[in-house]
């Protein structure tokens, strides 16, 4: 059997830390920022961790 291949759009879109946390930017940050509070500007700025329920299926599909 060969070798697994790594899924790109996940592998992009997530990191894995050296404890196996899942980080991964908060969405809709593109445009139309001015409008939103300053609560949660300050909230898109920062990473999230994923739940670890999805951890397993993410780490599975970048296979590091």
């Amino acid at each position: 059997m060969g070798k697994l291949k790594t899924k790109k759009s996940i592998a992009k879109r997530f990191r894995v830390t050296r404890n196996d946390k899942v980080i991964h930017r908060a969405s809709g940050q593109g445009h139309f920022n001015g409008r939103e509070s300053g609560n949660t500007t300050r909230e898109k700025r920062t990473d999230k961790v994923l739940a670890k329920t999805h951890t397993k299926l993410i780490i599975r599909s970048i296979s590091k």
